[in-house]
């Protein structure tokens, strides 16, 4: 379930719910549009259909289905007009109990940031915040942000009704991709406009490719940085998406070394190593049985070590990869400081459209700030070390308990990385040991 929320009136959120909804349906995926603004209800006479049903004729009777009116300008999508203001109705709990089977639904949500929001944008999967370049919008469409946020909601990206170019106040928001540009509707209705009609068409074919409704591999996107481990590019979609932090973790024995030596092949990077010597670390990727590139390295350590990185970090250029081995040192210093330094660090990949990664070794010290780590990052891939079947040696898997576009792996895969035997890529989405840590 898609929430569609701007808490700008006027900024085209009921519009662009039917349009988005419409969308997916001519691209053969039934969809409903549902109205959730009590106090001014309008998708009924926006997409042309009866003031009822509402959605509180929704029972265990009467499904979604049975209450939804086509749509006159597309079969395969419905609408449902929202109860009046004296009716009663938890949002929340009607629609978290919607069983919609192959149905795409997409609520549209009041303007405002008061409680009628927070009820439908609570029940969402995610949010598509809806803004037009007014300063008056901008600011209300940061403050939906900010809301879906503190409930936990995922925002998908950003919708901008009647522009032709980015604002620069939306570049500089960080996590919230532009999913499509709405031009000025031509004709009388956007609904029926031809350029709109294939602006929405193409926004929901960028949320099918960023795996934004369903939870299959997303197509592969040249717009995405490989990792340079093949197998598991294929398996994000392409890559990592620019501005990227990621954490790898693992024991110390793990052999994840040779993975991050893997991800200096494809771009310009920087490697900051906390432990080793730059001398060691260049005579390792020398001798490293994969392909690897031409790294700039780094040694940073003691008490200015969050200082010492920090500067070097800023002069990162644009298209880069970083990598932080081990970032245990840096997790041990001060919370607070420590916190600030990764948002400066997530705000630096996203200003130079580059990747990061974090390495992170486990064990019995583990730093008090792994968990800040954990939480600050886009993604965590987690390399397990288990003795193999016959006791002859160990085996690696390496699972995804964290992925912020919930990209699954649907295989098993094997990276090969020297004579002893492959490194194996599994899907995991409920490992306790990597979601424990």
């Amino acid at each position: 379930m898609l929430a569609i929320a701007g808490a700008k009136g006027g900024c085209g959120k009921t519009v662009t719910t039917l349009g988005l909804a419409e969308a997916f349906a001519r691209t053969g995926t039934p969809a409903v549009a549902i109205d959730a603004d009590r106090q001014l209800p309008n998708a009924h006479v926006s997409g042309g259909v009866d003031r009822e049903p509402t959605l509180a004729a929704l029972s265990d009777e009467n499904g979604i289905r049975s209450i939804a009116q086509t749509s006159p300008r597309t079969p395969d999508a419905g609408i449902v007009p929202a109860p009046g203001p004296a009716e009663k109705l938890d949002y929340e709990a009607v629609l978290g109990s919607l069983e919609t089977g192959a149905i795409q639904t997409l609520v549209d949500c009041p303007s405002g940031a008061g409680p009628d929001v927070v009820e439908p944008l609570s029940a969402a999967d995610g949010v598509i915040v809806v803004t037009t370049d007014g300063d008056r919008s901008l600011t209300a469409a940061e403050t939906t942000v900010e809301m879906a946020r503190r409930l936990g909601v995922r925002v998908l990206g950003t919708v901008l009704n009647g522009c032709e170019t980015v604002p620069s106040t939306v570049e500089s928001w960080v996590d919230v991709p532009v999913l499509g540009l709405i031009p000025e509707a031509e004709s009388e209705s956007p609904l029926t406009d031809d350029a709109t009609t294939s602006a929405y068409e193409e926004i929901v074919e960028v949320l099918q490719t960023r795996n934004a409704t369903n939870r299959t591999p997303p197509a592969y996107d040249d717009d995405l940085l490989a990792t340079g481990i093949g197998p598991l590019d294929r398996r994000l979609g392409g890559g990592l998406a620019p501005g990227s932090v990621v954490a790898l973790t693992a024991e110390p024995a793990s052999q994840t070394e040779q993975l991050l030596y893997e991800t200096t092949a494809p771009r310009g990077t920087l490697y900051l190593s906390t432990q080793r010597s730059a001398a060691n670390v260049r005579r390792a990727l020398e001798i490293a049985s994969v392909e690897t590139g031409n790294p700039t390295i780094r040694q940073v350590s003691g008490t200015t070590v969050l200082a010492d990185a920090a500067e070097i970090i800023d002069k990162l250029p644009e298209g880069a990869t970083l990598i932080i081995d081990p970032v245990n040192g840096l997790e041990r210093r001060d919370r607070s400081a420590y916190v600030s330094f990764l948002n400066e660090l997530k705000d630096r990949m996203v200003e130079t459209n580059s990747i990061a990664l974090l390495h992170g070794l486990c064990g019995p010290d583990r730093p008090a700030n792994r968990a800040a780590t954990i939480h600050a990052t886009d993604a965590v891939f987690d390399v397990r070390t288990v003795e193999s079947g016959d006791g002859a040696g160990v085996d690696h898997y390496l699972s995804v308990p964290k992925f912020r576009p919930d990209c699954a792996f649907t295989e098993s895969i094997e990276l090969v990385f020297d004579e002893e035997g492959p490194m194996q890529i599994v899907a995991s989405e409920d490992d306790d040991r990597a979601n424990g840590r």
